[in-house]
C-alpha cells in the first residue's frame, strides 16, 4: 500500500472515531442531562422555605398548624424581625396563627399579606407519593399544599425577609398573617384575628390566595385577581314517616320522597345573574379568547346581557359557577336498619350562592323546586357573606404594571371565586381583599387533589411577582 493511500485510509478512520465519540457524547447527554444549579438568593430560601412547610403535616386531624407556625416565627426573628413584632397566638394551642410586622414610614395605612397555614387531608394510599415529603420531580414540586397554599406562605416569609436584608424602607407597615383553620372550621384563625385582635391584623387592604394565572394549552392567558367570592351555604333535606316493616311496604316512603325531589332539583338551574366583577372578567376574557367563545363572552358582557350568548356560556361548569348562585346535594343518609321502612330520608345540598343572594331566597326557591310540602328544608349554618371589593384604580394600575412587566401582553382578569378563602372575613370586616397565584394549567388543576403539585418555573415566578407588587403598593 503506498504512502498516499494509507494517508488517506488514517484520515477515514480518524474521522469515523470523532463521528462516534461525538455522538456518543450527544447520547450521554441526552439520556443524562446535568442538574440544574440549586436557586441562589431569594429563590434559594424561597425554595428552603417551602420545603420545610410542605414537610410539616398540617392537617387537622394529624397536624395542627402551631409547629408551622412557630417555624415560621423562628426565621423572621432569625432574620432580624424584632421579637415584639412576631406573635403566634390563637385560642387552640394545636391551631396557633403567626402574625408580623414591618415597620414602615406609616405614611399610609398599613398592607396586609394573607396566608394560612392548614391544608387539606391527604392518604398516602391515595397518591403515587408521600403527601407530606416536598419532592421536585420532572418540573414540578409535589406535596400536600404546594398549589395550596404554601408556595405563597414560602413566597411572603422570603420576600419580607429579602425586604429586611435591603433595608427597605416602606411607605405603610406590612403585615404578615398566616393563620390556621381556612381548610376545616374558622374557630381558630382569620375570623379570630378579627375578632380578638384587630389591631394587628387592621389594614387598608390585603392580598391573599385565590386568583392566579391561567395556562392553556401551554400559553399564558391571563392573570387573575381575585375580587369577590361565592357565599358558602348548605341546607339539610328531610322527610321524616312513621316507618313500619318493610314486609309490609308502602309508596309513602321517605327515601322515594327525597329522591324524587332532588331529582326535580337535579334539572334545575337558578337565573343567570352578573355583577360588576364576571361582567369585567368576561368582557377582559373576549380579548383573549377567540372564534364564537370570544363573541360569546363579549356579549353576555354588554349591559343588558345577551342570555343566548350567557346560556352557550353556561355549558363550561366552570362559566355556569360564575354566573348563577348553584346547589348540588353532597351527602345522603336514609333509614336505619335493613328490614325496616326508613322512618327519616336526609340530605345536605351544598349551596354556592351569588354575592347578593340570601339564604332565605334560595331556601324558598329550593322549598318550591322540590315541589314536596313533607320535605323539610332547613339551613345548615349560618352564611357569611362579604361584599366584593372595589377594583381600585391604584391596586388594578400596579397589577397592570407588574404583570406587563414580567408577561408583556397578559392582562389581568378580575375574577368572582366559586370557593372559599379567608379572604371573606377581611372584606366583611371592610378590608378590600385581592385574590393571586401562581400560574397553573386550567386543565389539571390539584390543589384538594391526588398528587397536588405546582410547576418549579411558576413558584419562582410567583415569588417574583408578589414581590414586585409588595414594592409597587408600598413604595
Amino acid at each position: 500500500m503506498n504512502l498516499r493511500l494509507r494517508l488517506r485510509l488514517a484520515v477515514v478512520v480518524l474521522a469515523a472515531v470523532v463521528s462516534t465519540v461525538a455522538v456518543a457524547t450527544r447520547l450521554a447527554g441526552q439520556s443524562a442531562p446535568a442538574a440544574p444549579p440549586a436557586p441562589a438568593g431569594v429563590n434559594g430560601l424561597a425554595l428552603d422555605i417551602f420545603r420545610q412547610l410542605v414537610d410539616i403535616n398540617t392537617t387537622e386531624s394529624s397536624g395542627g398548624s402551631t409547629k408551622a407556625a412557630e417555624a415560621v416565627a423562628a426565621r423572621l426573628i432569625a432574620a432580624g424581625f424584632p421579637r415584639a413584632d412576631v406573635q403566634v397566638l390563637g385560642p387552640n394551642p394545636r391551631k396557633q396563627n403567626v402574625v408580623a410586622r414591618y415597620r414602615g414610614t406609616g405614611a399610609a395605612r398599613p398592607l396586609l399579606l394573607l396566608g394560612h397555614l392548614d391544608v387539606v387531608e391527604a392518604r398516602r394510599e391515595d397518591w403515587s407519593l408521600d403527601p407530606f415529603t416536598f419532592v421536585e420531580r420532572d418540573g414540578y414540586f409535589y406535596g400536600r399544599g404546594t398549589s395550596d397554599m404554601k408556595d405563597m406562605d414560602a413566597s411572603w416569609i422570603a420576600n419580607l425577609i429579602e425586604l429586611k436584608r435591603q433595608g427597605y424602607r416602606p411607605n405603610r407597615d406590612i403585615i404578615l398573617a398566616l393563620t390556621a383553620d381556612e381548610e376545616d372550621g374558622d374557630a381558630n384563625g382569620a375570623e379570630w384575628l378579627l375578632r380578638t385582635h384587630r389591631d394587628l391584623v387592621d389594614a387598608a387592604l390585603a392580598l391573599n390566595e385565590g386568583g392566579g394565572g391561567q395556562i392553556k394549552d401551554g400559553r399564558y392567558v391571563a392573570n387573575n385577581v381575585q375580587a369577590a367570592e361565592k357565599v358558602y351555604q348548605s341546607f339539610a333535606l328531610e322527610v321524616h314517616n312513621k316507618g313500619g316493616h318493610s314486609a309490609l311496604p308502602s309508596k309513602d316512603n321517605a327515601i322515594y320522597r327525597l329522591a324524587a325531589g332532588l331529582t326535580r332539583l337535579s334539572s334545575f338551574d337558578f337565573p343567570i345573574r352578573l355583577n360588576d366583577v364576571t361582567r369585567t372578567y368576561f368582557e377582559r376574557m373576549s380579548r383573549v379568547e377567540k372564534g364564537e367563545l370570544a363573541r360569546d363572552m363579549a356579549a353576555a358582557a354588554a349591559t343588558p346581557p345577551d342570555m343566548a350568548a350567557a346560556n352557550r356560556l353556561a355549558q363550561s361548569v366552570y362559566y355556569n359557577a360564575l354566573m348563577r348562585t348553584t346547589c348540588v346535594p353532597t351527602l345522603l343518609r336514609g333509614g336505619h336498619a335493613e328490614n325496616a321502612l326508613p322512618q327519616l330520608a336526609r340530605a345536605v345540598v351544598n349551596c354556592r350562592m351569588l354575592p347578593d343572594d340570601t339564604t332565605e331566597n334560595v331556601r324558598q326557591t329550593l322549598v318550591r323546586v322540590l315541589a314536596d310540602s313533607q320535605i323539610d328544608v332547613t339551613p345548615v349554618a349560618k352564611a357569611k357573606p362579604g361584599p366584593a371589593s372595589p377594583l381600585s384604580p391604584d391596586v388594578m394600575r400596579a397589577l397592570d404594571r407588574v404583570t406587563d412587566g414580567m408577561w408583556p401582553g397578559v392582562p389581568v382578569v378580575p375574577v368572582m371565586g366559586t370557593g372559599a378563602t379567608d379572604g371573606k372575613w377581611f372584606r366583611m370586616a371592610g378590608i378590600p381583599t385581592y385574590g393571586l397565584g401562581a400560574f397553573e394549567n386550567v386543565d389539571d388543576v390539584r390543589a384538594h387533589g391526588r398528587d397536588e403539585r405546582i410547576g418549579v418555573r411558576q413558584f419562582y415566578e410567583e415569588r417574583e411577582f408578589l414581590y414586585r407588587l409588595i414594592k409597587a403598593l408600598t413604595e
